[in-house]
């Protein structure tokens, strides 16, 4: 093989080294970073009888069923003014006929729905029925001011599992 084809072939090779190269370079550089994935707001969190859950603990949604607008945001602030985290607001469902103020959740015993019924005020419904939002949903209607003193913990009355903010 005389030197000049050797020089040619090496060249070629490189070449296509190169082209390659730049390729991969190019498609790497023009892919989309990978998305950011959200931690989850609460994470469920198992009670035995008898524990402390307080306001710390427990995660709330509201949802506002009534016709003044920005109810669901303050209720929320009010909320977290007590020491609970946010969870999810809005408007609620349709079906949702609430004057004052209810919690919806599917264990009405659960010491988490019991302490956000107490932060509500004395005789607050709690319905038995499928969530909105994560943690204790609570519903409120236009008659809804403002929340109690209420109690700064419960006790469970029983093994449970609450939502109990991530992190």
């Amino acid at each position: 093989m005389s030197q000049g084809l050797r020089t040619a072939i090496t060249v070629s090779v490189l070449g296509l080294i190169l082209v390659i190269g730049a390729a991969w370079g190019y498609s790497s550089l023009t892919e989309p970073f990978p998305g950011k994935v959200d931690a989850p707001l609460c994470t469920n969190v198992s009670v035995a009888q008898g524990d402390k859950v307080y306001a710390d603990q427990v995660v709330v949604s509201v949802y506002n069923a009534g016709t003044r607008e920005g109810l669901a945001g303050r209720t929320m602030q009010l909320f977290t003014d007590k020491g609970f985290t946010e969870g999810d607001s809005g408007n609620a469902p349709d079906k949702a006929e609430v004057a004052t103020a209810e919690v919806w959740a599917k264990d009405p015993k659960n010491p988490a729905v019991q302490l956000v019924a107490a932060k509500l005020g004395p005789g607050t419904e709690i319905r038995r029925r499928a969530t909105e939002g994560v943690g204790v949903t609570v519903i409120v209607g236009d008659d809804f001011t403002k929340l109690v003193k209420g109690k700064s913990f419960i006790r469970s009355a029983e093994d449970a599992t609450i939502c109990s903010p991530s992190g």
